[in-house]
């Protein structure tokens, strides 16, 4: 007989947390940036956003013309 008792529960449930660690660290290394990044690129957005804004051409009618 084995020495070597294993329950297939907990190794099926060890076998898929390792799974999932793996793929954690795959996404940490496609999707992941550090908190600077993020400050820049959002800088950068806030920045295009106001850019873009102040282009608007704003038409007047005489509904809404100011007095």
């Amino acid at each position: 007989m084995s020495d070597n008792v294993v329950n297939l529960r907990s190794f099926r449930k060890a076998k898929m947390r390792d799974a999932a660690a793996k793929q954690a660290e795959q996404n940490r290394v496609i999707f992941g940036q550090t908190k600077a990044e993020k400050r820049t690129r959002k800088a950068e957005e806030d920045r295009a956003g106001k850019a873009h804004e102040a282009g608007k051409i704003v038409r007047t009618t005489p509904e809404n013309e100011p007095d």
